[in-house]
């Protein structure tokens, strides 16, 4: 098992993926539900909500989004688009995240003085989500790579998983074997990026 910072350090946007993957579904999925469980919350407030789509269900929400995009991109075009979207399929799973907007709505009634924030914040702790189950999962051996197909795709997936319509769709992250590495790329000086102060 690498360390947390090696993989930070390995977590990367990773496109080849297959189905022979190199650990079991419980695992998978004991790592999604601890993530889920331990990531903060603002006021822990708890919004974030997550669906693990696998096997038919994960080739069905890139059925759908295919269909969804054919109406939109141009038919020169759509060759390209479909090879994309046949990528994400041939994954092994695919991890929908959602924020729990009457959770969120409930929280800025009861604490109206931070009104403004509670969204914000809200999304931050999906963010964090996020980027502790791609984590776990690269640690894992898996490849992931996330996708924001949002407004296209989320009423049909609110249907086939009989969904509350206060579930509002944030991000697509697709899992499987990873078949390649991904390309190095270019990291801005850290020095450029971080400050410190010491003394005035």
């Amino acid at each position: 098992m690498r360390s947390f910072t090696e993989a930070v350090k390995n977590r990367r946007s990773v496109y080849a993926l297959g189905k022979n993957i190199p650990v079991l579904e419980t695992e998978i999925m004991a790592a999604i539900e601890r993530m889920t469980k331990e990531v903060p919350s603002a006021f822990n407030m708890q919004s974030s909500r997550v669906i693990v789509a696998m096997k038919d269900h994960h080739e069905n929400i890139w059925h759908i989004t295919e269909n969804a995009l054919k109406k939109i991109v141009p038919e020169d075009k759509f060759e390209a688009t479909k090879q994309k979207i046949d990528g994400f399929a041939a994954g092994y799973g695919t991890i929908l995240f959602f924020e729990e907007s009457d959770t969120v709505y409930e929280m800025q009634k009861k604490y109206p003085t931070y009104a403004d924030n509670f969204p914000i914040w809200a999304a931050q702790s999906n963010g964090m989500l996020q980027f502790a189950i791609w984590t776990e999962l690269e640690n894992m051996g898996l490849g992931v790579n996330i996708q924001h197909y949002n407004m296209l795709i989320e009423e049909d997936l609110k249907k086939i998983f009989n969904l509350s319509g206060t579930w509002d769709l944030v991000a697509q992250m697709v899992f499987g074997e990873k078949l390649a590495d991904p390309e190095p790329i270019e990291k801005m000086s850290v020095g450029d990026r971080v400050q410190v102060f010491r003394e005035i």
